[in-house]
C-alpha cells in the first residue's frame, strides 16, 4: 500500500497533481449529474493508467465496473446497495470506510484491499458525525485488522504524519490539507517527501 493515497474532487486536480509524484489517488466527486461523472472517471482512468498510477473511484462502483476501472472506495451508506459479487468477479478491489468496531467487523467480514479510519484529526471537509478517533484508536484498529492494511484520514497535515505512522496506519489520505492549500502543487510535492521519510 502507498503511503500516501491522494483523494482529490475531480479529473483535472489528479492531472495536475498526480506529477508530482503521487502513484494513488482517489476520485471523489460530489453532487454532480452522472453524465459528468461519467466523463470524469473515463478521464482519470485513461491519465492514470498512462502514468501508471492507481486510481480508486470514490462511491460510483457501477460505473467503475461498466468503465472498466479496478479500485474502489465504498462508504458504510454505499456496502448497502453495492454487489460485490460482480465487484469481485470483475476482479475490482475496494477498500471501506470504518468509523467505529461493528462497521470495521463488518468491513472485515469482505474481501478487501485496504480498511480507512477516520476522521482521525478535527477535519474541515464535512460535518461528521463521530469526533475525532484519535491515535490510540489509530493503533487499535492496526491490532484488529492485522495484514490488512490501514489508511487513516481526517485532519491530516504533514507535521502530524510521523505520529500516525507510528500509531500503525500504513496510508494517509489526504483532501483538505492539499485541495486548500495556498499552493496544491508544492503542498502536494511537501507531502511526498514527508512520506518516504
Amino acid at each position: 500500500m502507498e503511503r500516501f493515497y491522494l483523494i482529490a474532487g475531480d479529473a483535472d486536480w489528479i492531472e495536475k497533481l498526480v506529477p508530482q509524484g503521487v502513484k494513488l489517488v482517489q476520485l471523489r466527486i460530489k453532487d454532480q449529474p452522472e453524465q459528468v461523472v461519467r466523463l470524469q472517471i473515463a478521464q482519470a482512468r485513461d491519465y492514470c493508467r498512462q502514468h501508471g498510477v492507481q486510481l480508486i473511484i470514490n462511491d460510483y462502483w457501477e460505473l467503475a465496473l461498466e468503465l472498466g476501472c479496478d479500485f474502489v472506495h465504498l462508504g458504510q451508506e454505499d456496502m448497502d446497495s453495492a454487489d460485490f459479487a460482480a465487484l469481485q468477479k470483475a476482479g475490482v478491489r475496494f477498500g471501506l470506510s470504518t468509523h467505529d468496531e461493528a462497521e470495521l467487523d463488518r468491513a472485515l467480514s469482505f474481501k478487501l484491499e485496504y480498511v480507512a479510519l477516520g476522521p482521525v484529526y478535527p477535519t474541515k471537509l464535512k460535518k461528521m458525525k463521530w469526533a475525532p478517533q484519535g491515535l490510540e484508536r489509530v493503533s487499535r484498529w492496526k491490532q484488529m485488522v492485522g495484514e490488512t492494511p490501514l489508511v487513516a484520514i481526517g485532519g491530516l497535515t504533514p507535521e502530524r504524519l510521523a505520529g500516525v505512522f507510528e500509531a500503525g496506519a500504513d496510508s494517509a489520505a489526504v483532501v483538505t490539507d492539499i485541495l486548500q492549500a495556498h499552493d496544491p502543487i508544492a503542498r502536494t510535492q511537501e507531502w511526498v517527501e514527508a512520506c518516504k521519510q
